[in-house]
């Protein structure tokens, strides 16, 4: 999970499940307690490795939450509703994305986009919304966005690819600037790939909407300002977006205004409990 630069967040969540379950069928553990306790040391290490892709802690304590509160059964049947709990949020992030994209069809069709880097839930909306013509940023240091626009290409959709520093340039020549999210804060504010707030900065400069696509998994339930502290490489790959240069969160539960998506915190099930469990 540390090395990971290839895949975005909502496929570093689906890891994180598949490998809580492996370390649920692959325990000895003799009780109930000790094996909740070694499903929580191993959730915690998956968390802490990359702290900034709030994806991960959503997904691992959406599972662990509702474990801690059935520690009274015997060890199989808590395996078998840790698998069963992990294999119904892996399933639901496809209706997640399916539902995003529904919302912003509308929005995406016949529009000139912008986008940073490279999201599955991004990649979905702009397959189903069709817009008029799609600018991709190389998205440095590892260069995702040339693979995301290759794909897109493929797909018919007709694409540019922008260097970096060419990106606020290319802005004003489009009408939205749409963003996946590694965190969605309580606040507001949105962790995403480095760049990210240079762009959002420019889109506010010049009257663009930056609209941010992310399922709730990606929620957590404290503000930008009270995430968790970075190492120095995680530093230099992601950048914190303030809640006054995001316009809209685009979500499976609705489109919220940025300075809005707390009301939806209280709603996500186990988001609070689970987060509480992890860090």
């Amino acid at each position: 999970m540390r090395r990971e630069r290839r895949h975005g967040a909502s496929w570093m969540a689906r890891r994180a499940l598949e490998a809580l379950v492996e370390v649920a069928r692959a325990s000895d553990a003799g009780t109930t307690q000790d094996l909740f306790d070694e499903l929580l040391r191993a959730a915690r290490g998956l968390a802490r490795a990359r702290p900034e892709v709030g994806a991960i802690a959503g997904a691992l304590g959406r599972v662990l939450a509702p474990a801690e509160r059935n520690v009274h059964l015997d060890p199989g049947d808590l395996r078998r509703l840790v698998e069963e709990e992990a294999n119904a949020l892996i399933a639901s992030r496809d209706r997640a994305a399916a539902s995003i994209a529904i919302q912003l069809r509308q929005r995406l069709e016949d529009a000139l986009v912008l986008t940073h880097s490279a999201s599955a839930t991004v990649r979905e909306a702009l397959l189903y919304g069709s817009p008029a013509r799609l600018v991709c940023t190389v998205s440095a240091p590892n260069e995702e966005g040339r693979a995301f626009c290759e794909e897109l290409a493929a797909a018919g959709l007709s694409t540019e690819l922008v260097d970096d520093d060419r990106s606020v340039a290319a802005l004003h020549d489009c009408s939205l600037l749409l963003l996946g999210a590694d965190t969605v804060f309580r606040d507001g504010s949105v962790a995403n790939k480095i760049g990210t707030r240079r762009l959002a900065d420019a889109a506010v400069e010049i009257g663009i909407p930056t609209v941010v696509a992310a399922e709730v998994i990606k929620l957590v339930p404290v503000d930008g300002a009270e995430g968790p502290a970075l190492e120095a490489e995680a530093r230099e790959l992601f950048d914190l977006t303030p809640v006054e240069d995001v316009d809209e969160v685009v979500t499976e539960e609705g489109t919220f205004r940025a300075d809005e998506i707390s009301t939806l915190v209280p709603r996500v099930p186990f988001l609070a409990e689970g987060y509480a469990l992890l860090l």
